[in-house]
């Protein structure tokens, strides 16, 4: 894990200090609303419905055991007991007193950590793959190439102030488990035919009011070029990215309007002038930034444990667990744990400062002390001795984190929505919580096999419903909260944007709605077929007639007409 040098180390105290007086200004009317709002936001400090929100940068999603439970010590001292793990692989904490962030910037500070970028038009959080080092399908371990993303983009004073937020991902997987295809610029770690590393290069990915997958506009870039690369991309939007129109700015809208082929000269012609500046990376800088990302001391160990094997045989239930939370890992004898922040009755990607704490513990007993934050909103430890699995299994079960649906119905991505967030339309967690508890029969969930079920509350698509196999979009009309549903978008190798079955329903259809539209799937799916694939193959209009076919009536509507 990457380590803050003198260099990071001042920086962060003296952005400390700076916003320390910001605050003090701002509480004592010397700063206006509108003038500490673009203060606050580049620390990631955001105003919503009820208190602040403060939005905690987890770069590329890694974790130490302290700094988890300097996240624990943030809830429980700041907030009301609890955090938000996000789609961003970040953290966020809705209860804050404006008074207050100063110290939580400080106490961050004490493990290495900020809020830096997390909000605002710059180059946000870089995201990556979860299982990044240890994934047997990965080429190369992606973190090194993120880390020095990261110190490149952070404070760059010319991409301070882009037209709007800029988001990237890399992966250096067979499967793309970073969703590159949605991110502003996607990095994918590939070789050419010489061996030689190098990256194919993604631009104007992006979800939201106007949700498109990016384009390669590069299939070979020598991995002493990225930032150079990169920072041509970011100049061409920089200048020409619409700045008028807040729901035109993004580089998708640019690359749409200019095609990607002249988008493509203009990023050639600008990087002609930085191809071989002192942005181009070294070995030897390379090299350095590895070094903080060496495998642990792992033990020698038989492929296969006879313990584990036995438990697994003799406990369904951790079976079931092992099955759906337990992936592979790239040395012998280990596994790679996901512990599920999706049991039923809880918002998804909550935890208590409780729970943070416990993960810290187990990253200490069974993960060499660290812990990594998936963008799907779980938890993962990246590096447990398959005798431990039984052991770790037991203690997560004790505190909530044990649910076996990993990649299964219930492993909801959801945004905060409308019980928090200012700009949503309607209330996404009671819409997750209400289909959760409708399909709370894990045998159940187990037949209908792998579903992606995303929700977001508003058209800002922080839930990543587009690519939801089943998206749902919380919407307004007249006053009142209505829900669009859509069928078929996917992440990954095979990413696409779902389409809309039609009109909208109410919060108290929703439930029936996705029992309807997994009749379909289990009435017509040919064996050994995924949701999705049942919806490529058949297309959305079986769905949508059974769906449509008679009124929806709850004990909340009965004689109403069911959609609107």
């Amino acid at each position: 894990m990457y380590r803050y040098d003198q260099y990071d180390h001042q920086i962060i105290r003296e952005r400390v200090a700076q916003y320390r007086d910001q605050v003090r200004r701002r509480l004592a009317d010397e700063l206006t609303e509108d003038e500490f709002r673009p203060l606050r936001l580049q620390n990631g400090l955001y105003m919503q419905r009820h208190a602040y929100m403060h939005r905690i940068a987890i770069p590329y999603g890694l974790l130490s055991s302290k700094k988890m439970r300097m996240l624990a010590h943030i809830a429980r001292k700041y907030d009301r007991g609890y955090g938000h793990f996000t789609t961003r692989q970040n953290i966020q904490y809705n209860w804050i007193k404006l008074e207050d962030t100063p110290d939580i910037l400080a106490d961050l500070a004490s493990v290495e950590m900020h809020g830096v970028q997390t909000s605002g038009n710059c180059v946000r959080n870089i995201t990556s793959d979860e299982y990044a080092g240890v994934a047997p399908d990965e080429l190369l371990d992606p973190r090194p190439y993120c880390e020095i993303l990261r110190q490149w983009s952070t404070f760059h004073p010319e991409f301070a102030y882009l037209p709007r937020k800029f988001k990237i991902a890399v992966n250096a997987a067979k499967q793309d488990r970073a969703a590159v295809g949605m991110h502003d610029i996607g990095l994918d770690v590939v070789k050419n035919d010489k061996g030689e590393i190098g990256f194919r290069v993604l631009v104007g990915g992006g979800l939201g009011r106007t949700p498109i997958i990016g384009t390669y506009i590069r299939e070979f870039l020598p991995w002493q070029h990225v930032l150079s690369y990169i920072e041509a991309i970011l100049r061409v939007y920089n200048q020409y990215g619409r700045r008028d129109n807040i729901y035109k700015a993004r580089i998708k809208i640019l690359l749409k309007a200019l095609g990607a082929e002249e988008f493509t000269r203009q990023v050639e012609e600008e990087w002609a002038y930085l191809k071989d500046s002192e942005a181009t990376l070294t070995q030897e800088e390379l090299d350095r930034v590895a070094a903080y990302f060496t495998p642990p001391a792992y033990q020698t160990l038989p492929a296969t444990d006879a313990g584990f094997e036995q438990e697994k045989a003799t406990n369904k239930a951790f079976a079931n667990w092992v099955m759906r939370n337990v992936k592979g890992h790239k040395v012998p004898g280990y596994a790679v744990v996901v512990l599920s922040l999706k049991k039923t009755g809880v918002p998804p990607g909550d935890a208590t400062a409780e729970q943070i704490d416990f993960v810290a513990d187990l990253a200490d007993r069974y993960s060499f002390g660290e812990l990594r934050v998936t963008h799907e909103q779980n938890l993962v430890l990246a590096d447990v001795r398959q005798c431990d699995l039984a052991a770790l299994w037991k203690e997560a079960k004790a505190h909530g984190l044990a649910t076996p649906n990993i990649g299964l119905l219930t492993d909801i991505i959801c945004c905060p929505g409308g019980d928090f967030c200012s700009l949503a339309n309607a209330k996404s967690i009671p819409i997750a919580e209400a289909i959760a508890e409708r399909f709370d029969d894990l045998d159940f969930q187990h037949d209908i096999g792998e579903i992606e079920l995303n929700i977001s509350g508003c058209i800002n698509a922080c839930g990543h419903h587009h690519v939801g196999n089943i998206g749902v979009l919380g919407v307004d009309k007249d006053g009142s909260e209505w829900y669009q549903v859509s069928l078929g978008g996917a992440q990954g190798n095979e990413i696409a944007v779902g389409k809309i079955i039609g009109p909208s329903f109410s919060a108290h259809q929703m439930p029936e709605v996705i029992d309807r539209i997994l009749q379909v799937y289990v009435r017509d799916r040919t064996e050994d077929e995924k949701f999705i694939d049942t919806v490529r193959r058949l297309g959305i209009a079986p769905f949508k007639d059974h769906v449509y076919a008679t009124p929806i009536k709850t004990e909340h509507q009965v004689g109403e007409d069911a959609y609107a």
